[in-house]
């Protein structure tokens, strides 16, 4: 009976952090509010493309494709209990340490999980492994390609974001992508998709 008794109390500390992560579907990123952006991306929105991208880069570079895309799935999920502080931020208040905002996040959980967790954030914490390199470069291309959205909806100051993520990456995978990326626009797919002819050809 006792251990199933400690089987619950770590089911419920699981349930109550996945209620947790929900907040991030709410937390904006507050860096695109002096771009303008009334109503920016979510945290939960960036995370989300950043492990596609973490994917699509670790593949093209030869690593754990896989494994990039869990790293960058838990980059910001400290973010639950810190919020999304920006550098300006950054530059008035110490920063959070992610591993142990992490540690306490994942207390009462079952050890196998907490441990695979925490494993995660300290190696993208790290930036030893190529996985991490890739999911920190998802990271920063995500947020190029966001300046590029909405510098198309007329945000121009998003133009300091593009630069600034630009110069942050360190892949060829992820230079050569921000380079293919900043020679179109966000529809360009759609047209594409449609079989339209670009204009001019």
């Amino acid at each position: 009976m006792k251990e199933e008794a400690a089987v619950g109390d770590d089911v419920t500390a699981v349930a109550h952090f996945l209620f947790e992560t929900g907040t991030l579907k709410q937390a904006r990123r507050t860096g695109w509010w002096m771009a303008g952006v009334r109503d920016p991306e979510s945290v939960a929105e960036h995370s989300w493309r950043t492990s596609v991208l973490a994917s699509v880069i670790a593949t093209l570079e030869g690593a754990d494709a896989a494994r990039a895309a869990h790293l960058a799935v838990w980059h910001d999920s400290q973010e639950t209990r810190t919020g999304d502080v920006n550098h300006l931020g950054k530059k008035y208040a110490p920063a959070a340490d992610p591993e142990a905002v992490t540690a306490d996040q994942t207390a009462g959980m079952p050890d196998v999980l907490a441990r695979a967790v925490r494993a995660a954030v300290a190696e993208y914490e790290a930036k030893e492994t190529p996985e991490a390199v890739c999911a920190r470069d998802a990271d920063k291309l995500e947020c190029l390609l966001q300046g590029i959205e909405y510098r198309a909806q007329g945000y121009a100051s998003a133009q300091r974001w593009i630069d600034n993520s630009l110069g942050r990456l360190t892949t060829g995978t992820a230079k050569r992508l921000a380079d293919e990326l900043l020679s179109m626009g966000p529809l360009d797919w759609l047209s594409s998709a449609m079989g339209e002819k670009p204009v001019g050809s």
